[in-house]
C-alpha cells in the first residue's frame, strides 16, 4: 500500500486549510451525578477520543492538577470538569477498562498528570503518534496531525485559557470537544482508509 501522508507540513500549507471543529452534543459536567451518567453513555462504545485540560502556570515552580478530562465519540463530546466534581470513581474505572480503546496524541503526559491525583492503571490507551510513526509520518502535535491526516485545520486559540473557570466559555468547551474528538476522526479516517 502506498504511504499517501506527508512526513512535515509548515505553518503556511496548514493556514491555507479550511476551519474544523467538533459539530456534535457538548455535555459539560460538573457532578459526580452528571459523571455516572455520561460514563453509562460512553461504555456503549468500543472506541474514544481523549484529551485533558489544565489551568496553565505561568511562574517557575507552580503546578496545577489536571482540571478536566474529554472523552469523545463522533457525535457526543463529554468535558469532565474534575476541578469542580473530584475523581470519580465510575471515569477512572472507565480509563481502567481493556475493552474501551482511548485514543489521543502525547498522551503520556496527560496520565502521568492524572495519576498524581488519583492513583489507577490506564488500560488500551493509544497514543496516534506511534500509529502513524509506522505510516512514516513523523512526531506531530494534534493541529499538524490534523492537517496531515484530516486535511484540516483547528483552532489552538483557548489552549491558554482559565481551564478552572467558574463556567467555561462556548469557545473553550468547542475547543476542550474538538481535542478529543479529532483524535477518534483520524483514526476512523485510517481505518476506512486501510491503514489499521
Amino acid at each position: 500500500m502506498n504511504r499517501q501522508f506527508a512526513e512535515h507540513i509548515t505553518k503556511e500549507d496548514i493556514r491555507a486549510l479550511p476551519l474544523l471543529a467538533f459539530e456534535g452534543d457538548i455535555h459539560t459536567l460538573d457532578t459526580k451525578e452528571e459523571c455516572n451518567d455520561a460514563v453509562k453513555e460512553l461504555r456503549k462504545h468500543s472506541t474514544l477520543g481523549f484529551d485533558t485540560e489544565k489551568k496553565p502556570t505561568f511562574n517557575k515552580g507552580e503546578y496545577n492538577h489536571t482540571g478536566m478530562v474529554q472523552l469523545s465519540t463522533m457525535n457526543d463530546a463529554y468535558l469532565f470538569r474534575l476541578n469542580n466534581m473530584g475523581y470519580p470513581a465510575s471515569l477512572f474505572e472507565l480509563m481502567e477498562d481493556q475493552s474501551i480503546l482511548k485514543l489521543g496524541i502525547s498522551i503520556d503526559d496527560d496520565l502521568k498528570d492524572l495519576n498524581k491525583a488519583r492513583k489507577f492503571k490506564p488500560q488500551n490507551f493509544t497514543d496516534l503518534n506511534d500509529i502513524v510513526r509506522e505510516l512514516g509520518v513523523k512526531h506531530m502535535v494534534v493541529k499538524k496531525l490534523a492537517a496531515v491526516f484530516l486535511e484540516a485545520r483547528i483552532s489552538k486559540s483557548q489552549q491558554v485559557t482559565n481551564w478552572e473557570a467558574e463556567k467555561l466559555t462556548a469557545a473553550q468547551e468547542k475547543y476542550a470537544a474538538t481535542d478529543a474528538w479529532i483524535c477518534l476522526a483520524i483514526y476512523q479516517k485510517l481505518v476506512k482508509q486501510g491503514y489499521i
